[in-house]
């Protein structure tokens, strides 16, 4: 590696997450600072950063500083480490000579400062205007209640009960407010008429487990997102005749873009088409958008997809993980999964069952379709730990396959708000959302809930901050926004060292009429960062876990 492109690592590496973390460690010191200056205290030093001093200068009493190490910051006021050797006269400016209450909010305001930038983070991103999931309908279950009402995929719902919405996130809302109601919905498929339906709201489990909202709304056979457009191909059949692949993304049939599996219904039109798909360059990771011809014959009986010769590719394979069982016993990708222990196989679910149910001890035997011939594979899994949506460590047989599924992406459309007054709240309420995120998370964690692993340091910070900086300003913005409001939440965890462990003691204060002994505040603040320092070191260990082995 040349030196330039080891200049070219560490820019994409280190500036990101010097920018995020230089930028949040300043908001939080500028809290302590302004409101010390305004309670007439004397700081001393302003330093981002610890240890040896690269960049400074003094005004006033103060000397403003960039230190070596960008791990933090902090803020020396004068008279903070006690008040034996105080001058009289050198009182008046002494941390610790000023009131209970001013000591209260001068700690109190370093977290308090991070929340308010969380809350000009996110108020800025929806000011400017951010991309949103839209109010369409993704897909309805057959047979279902949605299905039965008249509820059609790919519906926009522009009014729920009269009230107009844009986004799916108003949608969801308003679903919540009405469970166990029946409400009206105003929905059109597009270039047609508008039509109202009524339907009953159900309640359903929150598949989010750090929110306060035990259930959400639902309409049962609504279905969050629609099936992709990727596809498997029958051997001998009419579409590999035309030319599909197994793999292949189906984009645009004619002019008309595929937004999902029901769309692909337009391949049985009689009439010459053409269809461009996405595909897989052999041998490669990259794509090329291929054109082809499809014109079924008058005379051809085809009725339907699966007749065509394009299915579902969730039984195909997209990956076989290297020096995994199933690579070790010769699966390749898109091999198709036909029956497992004799079990004939319609569901990856079914696959997954299978393989998590091992017993330990015969081989699994997997029946595999490959180029139109079955071959039959003795598979041994194995144990593996993953983690799962809800944050717990699941720790079961796998062999080591990934299915081909995909799902189509929603389409988005662009919100901002219409004034500052309503980017502010909106703002404010992303920010209530993610801290009440952010302490279910840390009350699992103590619960035993969710796994210990889930605890990342500055080198996941860091991955954060480099992702969603090549990603844009409004990824890194939010990025910046989440990190902003953990800081609010972990300072004021009641741990000695931390915001929220001076704030504890000055509340002891409050209650015995007096400060704590130089010795019980000595013992809790080495208890404090005995604690500190062993969660830093769990979330290195978890880090180079996670991102080296």
């Amino acid at each position: 590696m040349n030196l330039a492109n080891i200049l070219n690592t560490v820019i994409e590496n280190l500036v990101p997450f010097t920018i995020l973390l230089g930028v949040l460690v300043f908001v939080h010191e500028l809290g302590h600072f302004a409101v010390a200056r305004l309670c007439g205290v004397r700081v001393e030093v302003f330093s981002l950063g610890f240890g040896k001093k690269i960049l400074s200068f003094k005004r006033g009493d103060t000397t403003y500083c960039i230190s070596l190490i960008p791990l933090g910051g902090y803020v020396k006021m004068y008279g903070e480490q006690g008040a034996e050797d105080i001058p009289e006269e050198l009182k008046s400016v002494s941390f610790t000579h000023k009131t209970v209450w001013q000591r209260i909010a001068i700690v109190l305001a370093g977290p308090l400062m991070n929340l308010v930038f969380a809350v000009f983070v996110f108020g800025l991103i929806f000011y400017k205007g951010e991309e949103v999931r839209s109010a369409r309908v993704a897909e309805i279950q057959p047979g279902s209640i949605a299905e039965k009402v008249g509820l059609l995929s790919q519906d926009k719902v522009l009014k729920v009960n009269n009230v107009a919405i844009k986004t799916y996130e108003d949608f969801q809302n308003l679903l919540n407010e009405n469970i166990n109601k029946k409400i009206n919905l105003t929905v059109q498929q597009d270039q047609q008429s508008e039509r109202n339906i009524e339907v009953e709201v159900s309640g359903m489990a929150n598949p989010n487990p750090f929110t306060l909202r035990k259930s959400i709304g639902n309409i049962e056979g609504l279905l969050p997102y629609a099936k992709g457009t990727l596809v498997g191909v029958k051997a001998d059949s009419f579409a590999q005749r035309v030319g599909f692949k197994t793999g292949d993304e189906i984009l645009k049939i004619g002019s008309k873009k595929a937004t999902g599996w029901a769309s692909l219904n337009s391949l049985l039109e009689k009439t010459g088409q053409t269809v461009e798909v996405d595909r897989v360059i052999s041998g490669s990771d990259k794509k090329e958008k291929i054109t082809l011809q499809v014109q079924i014959p008058e005379n051809t009986n085809i009725a339907s997809i699966e007749e065509f010769g394009i299915e579902h590719p969730d039984l195909y394979l997209d990956q076989v993980v290297k020096d995994s069982p199933a690579d070790r016993a010769g699966l390749q990708k898109y091999d198709k999964i036909i029956s497992i222990n004799q079990e004939k196989i319609s569901a990856w679910d079914q696959v997954l069952n299978q393989i998590k149910s091992y017993d330990g001890k015969d081989a699994v035997t997997m029946v595999v379709l490959r180029d139109g011939a079955e071959i039959i594979k003795k598979i041994t899994p194995q144990m593996t730990s993953q983690m799962t949506l809800q944050g717990k460590e699941d720790r079961r047989y796998t062999v080591g396959i990934v299915s081909m599924v995909n799902i189509a992406q929603p389409e988005t459309i662009f919100v901002s708000a219409d004034n500052i007054f309503q980017a502010i709240a909106k703002g404010w309420n992303r920010s209530m959302d993610i801290s009440t995120m952010t302490i279910m998370s840390f009350v699992k964690l103590f619960q035993g809930e969710v796994s210990h692993k889930n605890i990342g340091g500055m080198i996941s910070i860091g991955k954060a901050a480099k992702d969603s900086y090549q990603m844009g300003l409004q990824s890194f913005l939010m990025t910046m926004g989440i990190l902003s409001i953990s800081l609010f939440i972990l300072n004021l965890l009641p741990v000695p060292v931390l915001d929220g462990g001076h704030l504890v003691f000055y509340v002891i204060e409050i209650i015995k009429g007096s400060p704590l002994t130089g010795k019980k505040l000595e013992i809790a603040h080495q208890v404090g960062f005995a604690l500190l320092m062993g969660l830093m070191f769990l979330a290195l260990f978890n880090d180079i876990t996670k991102f080296l082995f």
